[in-house]
């Protein structure tokens, strides 16, 4: 889902860490500002992407500076405190409202994640958050985090922080050896994971071993993994398991599609969250539905295909069959605007 500015700057900062050669001067991560949407009020607007991206690494050879990634380093610099405080309160109300568990039965938790500002991501978040709410009987144990959209800036920021504090959360209201954990991220993404970019303020790497070590840390085994960027197939091998099912919008080596900042969705968005999940058919069915459509789009637009992968474990079948079962029998209707090329 890059344009063709952020794919080449994405591919160069992997080479740049691999070499130990990174350069604050030489890296920037997104696009051109947005364009405010009509009537939308300014406090609404999504900070923009202007300032090249720090230098994330430690280690004195390349091969320590690569493995700092690992770690998913995050930097905050220059956030206002009352907008820090006020965000921290979002969250905290948020995670205060999520329902407990229910005992003797399969639950569960949804946990959408756009963490980028670039406004496409936050739309597709939210949206995301209502379909799988919706389908997998998830209303009041979805949490959204993410920015401002153009329209709207109640919710909590999507961050590696938040992020990881609202699985932590979710750990102590679910029974892990019951319940599902749902999770639905949204960003642009490097070969070294996925990018967190907040306007000029937030950046960090959420790399495939740090989400490993955060779920295993936290005992969340029985889960559903969508992973929705660049390069996101990074994330399979690391986390595939037994109780795992895991999608991704692209192999680890391929650019994903569609993430022009006033779009609605991305391709993978699209085909997969607001057409195929909103279908009465098993996950399986609906990512091999929305496999054949990307594949459409990007013949269309001749670009290089992504290769969206599945990964399903042996043991998924069991819980998610219960999951499943008591899915709404009825379709709901796409929305917003299909998702276009960069």
């Amino acid at each position: 889902m890059q344009q063709a500015r952020q794919r080449a700057t994405l591919l160069a900062m992997t080479a740049r860490v691999l070499t130990g050669v990174l350069s604050a001067a030489t890296l920037i991560l997104a696009g051109p500002a947005v364009a405010q949407s009509d009537g939308a009020p300014a406090a609404f607007e999504p900070p923009a992407h202007e300032s090249p991206w720090p230098d994330l690494a430690t280690g004195q050879t390349p091969q320590e500076r690569a493995a700092s990634y690992h770690h998913g380093p995050e930097m905050q610099r220059g956030m206002s405190a009352r907008d820090m405080l006020a965000d921290r309160r979002r969250l905290d109300a948020a995670l205060a409202g999520l329902a407990q568990h229910r005992r003797g039965q399969v639950d569960a938790y949804v946990l959408v994640a756009a963490l980028d500002s670039d406004p496409v991501f936050a739309r597709e978040a939210r949206e995301a958050g209502r379909v799988l709410s919706r389908r997998y009987n998830a209303e009041g144990r979805t949490l959204v985090l993410a920015g401002p959209d153009g329209q709207d800036d109640s919710l909590p920021q999507g961050s590696i922080s938040s992020l990881t504090i609202a699985l932590a959360h979710l750990a102590e209201v679910m029974d892990p050896a019951e319940d599902v954990l749902v999770l639905f991220t949204t960003s642009h993404g490097a070969q070294l994971g996925l990018a967190y970019h907040d306007g000029d303020n937030g950046y960090g790497i959420l790399s495939p071993q740090r989400l490993r070590s955060i779920l295993a840390e936290l005992g969340l085994e029985r889960r559903i993994l969508i992973i929705n960027a660049c390069y996101s197939g990074v994330f399979v091998p690391h986390l595939q398991g037994d109780d795992t099912a895991i999608a991704t919008a692209a192999a680890h080596n391929r650019s994903s599609f569609g993430c022009a900042p006033d779009n609605d969705w991305t391709y993978f968005g699209d085909a997969l969250v607001n057409r195929e999940l909103r279908q009465p058919q098993t996950f399986t069915q609906a990512v091999r539905a929305a496999q054949v459509h990307i594949v459409g789009l990007e013949l269309a637009d001749n670009l290089v295909p992504s290769l969206p992968q599945l990964s399903i474990g042996q043991n998924v079948a069991g819980w998610l069959n219960q999951l499943e079962a008591r899915m709404p029998t009825t379709a709901t209707e796409p929305v917003g605007r299909p998702a276009v090329a960069d």
